[in-house]
């Protein structure tokens, strides 16, 4: 058959059957009882480095996989599917900490950071959002104050940062320059990379309860008169935020194709569920409601599965992606947790109890609406786009 768009190529065939068969093997038996324990899977990570899903994007050059977008989405959909803590965490660490590095990184900064990233020995934290700036990141009071002899000292917390306290290299967004008055309060804001080992006055504040993703590892970050060398700053003084831009929207792929995966591990466990399920002396599957139900969900699903095929394929082809994986994060978020929801509602009672993944896949699934740019985020980026086309001139 002659290979066209969609059909997957042979190397991420190859890639897709592998990661499934280690999903089924290594990471599907514990995922409820990491959920209710909230343990982080530092072995199953690793594992996951060696088989070079830990710097999927990551040129070869510096110790990655140098797969494409398209293939990368692909990857967290699986991953998503059967555990959403573990897809968050290779979602983030590839997007984020990877993202910037890759966006922003010198040379040196790229060869110093990125293997240890790429093979999982260490894992990696970005740090935008702060107790009290979450979707207006210009709000931002962490600083870095730079000295006479050209190093840094930071100063400052953050919230809700993934990978927050089992991390070892971090990506922190501070002000460096006062914001200038009347201009855009994103100005004055700079990057610094640095590995935790190397650092004094770095600790780690309060780990998040989530209500999913509680094996995900969430904490807040407080940084005390942290000496950071020169060449931690991380891009142009002053200028990250352009530089976050781009970082947000390739994450948004990555958590798109989450909303996406986590809906379809859902779904097909609905659908083999209520092939199974008799009342009234046939199996549910065959109500009309229910089948009907089921259709409706798996249109959503593909829809937004080419949605996100659509982002990733511009981010590839080095074109401006912006919109079109807003479009993709928005829908196939919302349709994901739809999609969990019906599940649940299609397992009646046994869709609410812990014996059954649904529940767990509806509550990790609901952060992905919120996390990267809330859906409202996402629907301002789409309309400002929306009013620019028809604005009369």
């Amino acid at each position: 058959m002659a290979h066209h768009h969609f059909h997957p190529t042979d190397d991420q065939r190859t890639i897709i059957s592998s990661l499934r068969q280690f999903l089924k093997d290594r990471v599907e038996p514990g995922a409820a009882e990491r959920d209710q324990t909230s343990e982080f899977p530092f072995d199953i990570v690793r594992e996951l480095g060696e088989m070079g899903i830990m710097g999927a994007q990551t040129p070869e050059e510096y110790g990655g996989s140098g797969l494409d977008t398209k293939t990368f989405a692909m990857i967290i959909e699986e991953v998503a599917a059967v555990d959403g803590s573990l897809c968050l965490t290779v979602a983030s660490h590839n997007s984020l900490c990877q993202g910037h590095i890759l966006i922003g990184g010198t040379e040196e900064q790229k060869r110093k950071y990125l293997p240890d990233l790429a093979s999982a020995k260490k894992l990696g934290a970005w740090g935008l959002t702060e107790p009290g700036s979450g979707s207006d990141s210009g709000g931002m009071h962490s600083n870095a104050k730079e000295q006479p002899d050209g190093s840094w000292i930071l100063n400052g917390s953050k919230n809700f940062i993934t990978q927050g306290s089992v991390a070892g290299t971090y990506v922190v967004l501070a002000r460096t320059d006062p914001a200038r008055e009347g201009k855009n309060k994103n100005d004055g804001i700079s990057a610094f990379v640095f590995n935790k080992d190397d650092v004094k006055g770095f600790s780690i504040g309060r780990k998040e309860d989530k209500l999913g993703l509680r094996s995900s590892d969430t904490a807040q970050l407080i940084f005390e008169d942290i000496h950071l060398p020169a060449d931690a700053l991380l891009g142009e003084r002053g200028n990250a935020f352009k530089d976050v831009m781009k970082v947000l929207d390739g994450g948004r792929v990555g958590i798109a194709a989450m909303g996406l995966g986590l809906g379809r591990g859902a779904y097909e466990y609905a659908a083999r569920y209520t092939l199974e399920r008799k009342q009234f002396g046939k199996p549910i599957a065959y109500n009309q409601n229910i089948s009907f139900r089921l259709a409706d969900i798996d249109t959503k699903l593909e829809a937004a599965r080419l949605l996100i095929q659509k982002a990733a394929a511009l981010k590839d082809a080095g074109e401006n992606f912006t919109v079109p994986v807003a479009r993709a994060k928005l829908y196939a978020t919302v349709v994901g947790v739809e999609a969990c929801d019906e599940a649940i509602q299609m397992l009646g009672g046994y869709g609410y109890i812990k014996e059954y993944p649904v529940e767990r896949m509806w509550r990790d699934n609901r952060l992905t609406r919120i996390g990267e740019g809330t859906d409202e985020v996402q629907r301002m980026v789409i309309s400002r786009d929306i009013l620019k086309r028809y604005a009369q001139d």
